[in-house]
């Protein structure tokens, strides 16, 4: 698929920090964990800055780990735990081991946990986008769309559907810049491209997955990224402007605790109550096999996407290279002075982003 090319100064343009007022749709698997809800909640709190067009449903699913999961339960069980440590499944081990441990610990096997399809995923996560502007207080009517309800098969197989195709009519319509703030797979956004190329330079797409640029390591404990990989190739190699907001290292410094949101969300009101109950009643925790919040915080991954649109001076950023992802899915940035540039976070204001959020939970 030929993408309309960008003139490089014209994507300088649309990669600078934005300033005042900007349009936003929000690509979100609402319901796979408590971070999205926290994120639309910003969202919708923000209107003076943020005007929020859509909100896209994602497929998701963790069914992927079920199977290596189950593959360390039998190593264990055949060979024992120094064996395995000491074999070639010492990564398998190192990705798994603590999983399967608390599972063990309540008698729980991976055989016993139930995973979602992604077409269920997405299912779940319009009932839970509805849910969220309900407690809000506002009419999600016209507002959440149904996106992609599978992977995309290979890099050129798009996946429509109403999201996307909303995707699309928004960017062709939109005079100025069309902020695409993406916090799950990136299958929608790359089915928009793939059937709608002149939409390139209409939108600036915000992705946080994986780690830095700059990092080496493989980036396959990232669900955004690992649920489908031909789609993030897409988005990468397009030529999209593009803002880079990596989970690991940076949106993992977002961890709140019990104590906070007992403090400063609960008693806030009714979206305040759903974010609280969110929090006390973790979904994954069962899936996880968590127990209790004592001593633990947790990460709300997709508030940094909405920081920076809030305010790019809470998410400091950088220009470089968009990378390739290569096979092993490392980064690769071998051609690098062949590639097109991308802004890529480096650091965020933890404690800027809750104080922001809530003293806007406060005031509702």
């Amino acid at each position: 698929m030929a993408f309309s090319s960008i003139d490089p100064a014209v994507r300088e343009r649309l990669l600078e920090p934005p300033t005042g007022k900007v349009s936003v749709v929000l690509d979100s698997d609402m319901a796979n964990e408590i971070d999205d809800q926290f994120a639309l909640a910003w969202a919708l709190l923000t209107p003076d800055t943020i005007e929020l067009k859509a909100v896209i449903a994602e497929p998701f699913s963790f069914a992927h780990h079920r199977s290596p999961l189950l593959e360390v339960e039998q190593l264990r069980a055949t060979s024992g735990r120094a064996d395995l440590a000491s074999a070639e499944r010492l990564t398998l081990l190192e990705e798994y081991g603590a999983w399967l441990d608390r599972l063990e610990s309540q008698g729980t096997s991976p055989a016993d946990l139930t995973f979602v399809t992604p077409a269920e995923g997405v299912d779940l996560s319009v009932a839970e986008s509805e849910r969220v502007y309900a407690a809000a207080g506002l009419d999600p009517n016209g507002l959440v769309f149904r996106g992609a309800d599978r992977y995309m098969p290979d890099a050129e197989t798009p996946v429509a559907s109403d999201g996307v195709d909303r995707l699309v009519e928004l960017a062709r319509e939109s005079v100025e810049p069309l902020y695409v703030a993406a916090i799950g797979c990136i299958t929608n956004v790359a089915s928009a491209l793939l059937l709608a190329p002149d939409i390139v330079d209409k939108i600036v797409v915000l992705w946080t997955s994986g780690y830095p640029s700059n990092d080496d390591r493989s980036n396959l404990p990232s669900l955004n990224l690992v649920q489908d990989v031909h789609a993030a190739r897409v988005v990468l190699d397009s030529g999209v402007p593009f803002v880079y907001m990596p989970g690991y290292l940076i949106g993992q410094r977002l961890t709140v605790s019990q104590p906070e949101m007992q403090a400063w969300v609960k008693g806030t009101g009714p979206l305040g109550e759903l974010l609280f109950d969110l929090y006390d009643n973790n979904p994954l925790f069962p899936m996880l096999g968590f127990e209790g919040h004592f001593c633990r915080t947790w990460v709300i991954w997709d508030l940094i996407c909405i920081a920076w649109l809030v305010d790019p001076a809470l998410v400091p950023t950088v220009i470089r290279p968009t990378p390739e992802l290569g096979d092993d899915l490392r980064w690769d940035l071998g051609n690098s002075a062949g590639r097109h540039m991308m802004r890529e976070a480096i650091a965020i204001d933890r404690d800027g982003v809750f104080r922001d959020l809530f003293t806007k939970l406060a005031e509702q």
